[in-house]
């Protein structure tokens, strides 16, 4: 196992959903806001309607923990901790996808991944 990187970043993905939904369970935010907008990120894929290099770039930009974690500082930071339930249904959407197998994605086809070549794509 710990010779295989796409498992460990798999079960990394797990933990990534895990803690995701049990901060959010402690912070007793809305659910139905939860399944609302767990899939929203996947939106980005539409980049691929204009060439797969925008489409790359829109999907690594939404698919990167970067994004969530400045908005977790930002709502700490300022004190805006309505912000923390989006950015954790943000983390638990790419721990969803990482667990799946849904990796960061190469330039060449929207099967190439950072997790290797996806086979449930």
């Amino acid at each position: 196992m710990f010779t295989k990187p796409e498992i460990l970043l798999r079960i990394e993905g797990a933990f990534d959903l895990a803690l995701s939904v049990i901060f959010y369970q402690a912070m007793d935010a809305n659910w139905l806001l939860f399944v609302l907008l767990l899939l929203v990120p996947d939106l980005a894929m539409l980049g691929y309607l204009r060439g797969v290099r925008l489409g790359t770039a829109c999907y690594n930009l939404v698919h990167s923990l970067v994004g969530p974690f400045v908005i977790i500082a930002y709502a700490y930071l300022t004190k805006s901790l309505w912000l923390l339930p989006y950015a954790l249904i943000w983390t638990a959407h790419i721990g969803l996808d990482r667990m799946l197998g849904f990796g960061l994605k190469y330039p060449t086809r929207f099967r190439d991944t950072h997790l290797g070549e996806a086979q449930n794509q």
